[in-house]
């Protein structure tokens, strides 16, 4: 597949652009201006609170580790990268439960937005392998993720945040 047809695609699912005008344009970073500047919040997924515990501590690595959990967080609207936002984690894992307080940890974004944590192998809970994600600081609006893995082999998932001011 070619840039420009990437591009093209990616300006229609922005909305409010023609699919001619990326290509004329010919410059990436206006693109990513303006798919950013109509950035969508996302919505909680249904499921996504199961098991939560509020106030979960920002650790180095949750368990024996073995797994990535990693994602960005950015702004609603201009899609500006958020510093120091913390996401809480936790997933049915080779070590323990989803509801154990073991089995939860949370880390801080970095300049980029990006966040990353260590745990230990999620399994199929409930006949499927998935993680959980939150952002419950208060300064934007709450968000509560629950992504499903293709297969419980994965060893990694990611899961990304477009947060609303609250």
């Amino acid at each position: 597949m070619s840039h420009r047809s990437t591009t093209r695609r990616a300006v229609l699912a922005a909305g409010g652009l023609t699919a001619g005008s990326a290509w004329i344009w010919g410059a990436p970073a206006l693109v990513g201006r303006a798919l950013a500047q109509g950035l969508a919040p996302t919505r909680t997924m249904r499921g996504g609170a199961n098991n939560y515990i509020k106030g979960a501590p920002i650790v180095p690595r949750i368990g024996g580790g073995g797994f990535w959990m990693s994602g960005t967080v950015r702004r609603a609207g201009d899609g500006a990268p958020l510093k120091g936002v913390r996401i809480q984690i936790w997933a049915h894992t080779t070590e323990g439960y989803e509801s154990d307080a073991r089995s939860h940890g949370a880390t801080l974004t970095d300049a980029n937005g990006a966040f990353r944590l260590e745990m230990p192998q999620i399994v199929p809970a409930f006949g499927q392998p998935h993680g959980h994600l939150a952002y419950d600081s208060g300064e934007y609006q709450t968000v509560f993720l629950r992504p499903v893995m293709a297969s419980a082999r994965q060893t990694s998932l990611s899961a990304d945040f477009v947060l609303q001011p609250a």
